[in-house]
């Protein structure tokens, strides 16, 4: 408050000194004493006028030692209306001065106005040592930064402006020839990448920061491979989707990941177009303490979502997924609930209750060996909670339900990709259904294939083998999956849930697939390792369930380009609503091991099928308790592709 009222003070001095410096510079000193005292009789006003301009154009708000070509111009607009009004005050009261003294007194405004808040930065700068060369060096992080270009600056006016920090820039790297020699924030572009080496030794860079966060994989992995054998710490600026708004780049910087030299472009998310669609929406998501569904709801209150239900079964992962979201969202805090998809009562209960605009539907259980364990578990949730979720979404009247699905689900070799597959079926059964009745909701499923970071994934297990030492353990030579990274992933399938007029499936663009033993070799590098001579690997064998090489669409299936880039529309899956109804009662009376459990089935074929006679879905047996064997059966029967992994392996081109 003090420095407020002290600021406010200069600049009264200053306005006032303004017009009067003006007077005597346009008439050579021999100012005529009239024009003095019309001056002096609107001195007050004009001064009370200028400041509260200046207090309105936020002038009094502005960290000084942080003051920018942004505050420059909020300075020339703010002094500029107050020559305005110099003008205005002046003719209305009828003491008029020469037109040269508005324009003069508004150009010294500026000039001392901005000149006093520059000073005060200056003075910063000088206190923090950043203009006195005794400073530099000892106990301070010689840094070196890859990139010229905005993020670089960015990061190197926020080392300079934080001596904290304790680093100093050696210089930058970039690969542009017109940037060479120039200097940013005291750093000298030094060369192009292939000089990194030489200007490591010679400048003894401590640290090197790749600050290029919209370059391709292949141009980090390229720089990654010559730091490698260099012996310094490498850091990246995050890429601009991943960039937390409002906090440093520094503090983001982190460990060079294998996501960052995957060998795919990023996909092109329309960011527009997402914040439009989200914004004052109310979103529940299932599944929300996990990977997906975690960043499923944090894009959905970066777009702009007025809420966000996170459902989850698991307390602890939820509780914690939750606690990081208030953190990012103070203003919009998510509702957390614990709940199982299982229960239809309590998904019937909670959606009328908090009535969303979009359900994404991300819980599941997707580990496929422990699936192949316990059948029964994975379709009571893949399945029948999906139904469950399903049939309280259309009753409360979701205008969207999105399911999240796998790549696993096109010609299953899993009990996990077949629940998924099963779950696409529900879900195409119930949009006939709204489509032939007129209803409000529309549901669409969004398949694709692995997302790297996952908890349980396959990166994290490498992760820590790596940090134990090895050995590294993949399952055959020649695997490969589909990659993505979980933002882009989610980014694609909310945009997809804006594509429900384009059809109920959709599949994304993941690329080429990428070699599973390539992806441990890069990742083992990446630690400052080599492959098989310091961390072995070793081939463990295909596991039940496993596929060697995943699809994401079905001979029969085609892929229709939609009106986003790296999604596309699936044609030629449309299931017979009937037969699939029937088929999930047998599984349900299996999956439950009860004669008599077919009350989902039911509240479903009640919603999407023709059927006269619901009481004909009680025709059938079931032993007491769930019968694994007749699970995989009945859910055989339901996705007729499926092969359980005790049959060998088809030949991929074999369609569904």
């Amino acid at each position: 408050m003090k420095r407020k009222a002290f600021l406010m003070l200069l600049d009264a001095g200053i306005v006032n000194f303004a017009v009067l410096a003006a007077l005597y510079l346009r008439f050579e000193w021999k100012v005529p004493p009239q024009l003095i005292s019309a001056y002096f009789s609107l001195a007050v006003p004009y001064t009370l006028v200028c400041l509260a301009v200046f207090l309105l154009w936020g002038l009094y708000n502005i960290l000084l030692k942080y003051a920018s070509v942004e505050e420059l111009f909020s300075i020339a607009g703010s002094t500029g209306v107050n020559a305005a009004a110099l003008y205005g005050l002046a003719h209305v009261t009828g003491r008029i001065l020469p037109r040269s003294i508005y324009l003069l007194s508004w150009i010294i405004t500026f000039v001392l106005v901005g000149g006093l808040r520059i000073s005060i930065r200056v003075y910063s700068y000088l206190e923090a040592g950043g203009a006195r060369p005794g400073l530099h060096g000892s106990g301070r992080t010689r840094v070196l930064i890859v990139g010229a270009g905005d993020a670089g600056a960015a990061l190197a006016r926020e080392i300079r402006a934080n001596p904290e920090l304790r680093r100093e820039i050696v210089g930058f790297i970039d690969d542009d020839p017109e940037k060479r020699g120039k200097v940013l924030y005291g750093g000298k572009v030094l060369g192009d990448r292939h000089d990194i080496p030489v200007i490591v030794r010679e400048k003894a860079v401590n640290e090197v920061v790749i600050a290029m966060p919209s370059v391709s994989p292949l141009t980090i992995r390229e720089i990654s491979e010559i730091l490698r054998p260099l012996g310094v710490r490498v850091r990246i600026v995050p890429r601009i989707s991943d960039l937390i708004t409002g906090e440093g780049v520094f503090r983001q910087l982190r460990e060079v990941r294998v996501e960052d030299v995957l060998g795919r472009p990023p996909a092109r998310i329309d960011l527009a177009k997402l914040s439009s669609r989200f914004k004052d929406k109310k979103v529940l998501v299932t599944g929300a303490g996990g990977s997906i569904g975690s960043e499923l709801c944090r894009q959905a209150l970066r777009f702009g979502a007025s809420s966000v239900v996170m459902l989850g079964h698991g307390e602890n992962s939820l509780f914690e997924a939750g606690m990081k979201l208030s953190f990012e969202f103070p203003r919009t805090l998510p509702q957390t609930i614990v709940a199982d998809v299982r229960d239809l009562r309590r998904m019937r209960q909670i959606l009328s209750a908090t009535r969303p605009d979009v359900v994404f539907h991300a819980a599941a259980c997707k580990h496929v060996p422990l699936m192949e364990l316990s059948p029964s578990e994975a379709v009571k949730t893949n399945v029948f909670g999906t139904i469950n979720v399903a049939i309280a979404a259309l009753e409360s009247g979701v205008r969207q339900f999105v399911l999240i699905s796998t790549d696993k689900a096109v010609r299953p070799r899993s009990v996990m990709g077949a629940t998924k597959r099963a779950a696409e079926l529900a879900v195409q059964c119930l949009n006939k259904y709204c489509e032939r009745t007129g209803a409000p909701t529309r549901f669409v499923a969004v398949r694709f294939g692995n997302v790297l970071g996952s908890r349980g994934s396959l990166l994290r297990v490498v992760e820590e083998q790596i940090r134990r030492g090895g050995p590294v353990t993949v399952t055959h030579p020649s695997m490969t999956r589909y990659f993505m990274t979980i933002q882009e992933a989610v980014s694609l399938v909310m945009l997809a849930s804006s594509l429900d007029d384009e059809g109920d499936l959709f599949v994304l663009d993941m690329g080429e697939p990428v070699k599973i033993l390539e992806l441990v070799e890069q990742m083992i590098r990446l630690s400052g390792h080599e492959p098989y001579s310091e961390i072995p690997i070793v081939f463990t064998g295909v596991r039940p369930g496993e596929k060697l090489h995943e699809e994401l669409l079905t001979r029969e299936e085609l892929a229709a380009t939609s009106t986003i880039e790296s999604i596309y529309a699936v044609r030629g899956s449309s299931p017979d609503v009937n037969s699939v109804v029937r088929r999930l009662a047998d599984l349900e009376r299996a999956a439950f091991g009860d004669p008599s459990a077919t009350v989902i089935t039911k509240e479903f074929a009640r919603l999407a099928a023709n059927l006269l006679d619901l009481d004909e879905l009680d025709v059938g047996n079931a032993p007491s308790g769930a019968d694994e064997d007749l699970v995989v059966e009945y859910l055989s029967r339901l996705v007729p592709s499926y092969r359980p992994c005790d049959e060998p392996e088809v030949d991929a081109n074999v369609g569904e």
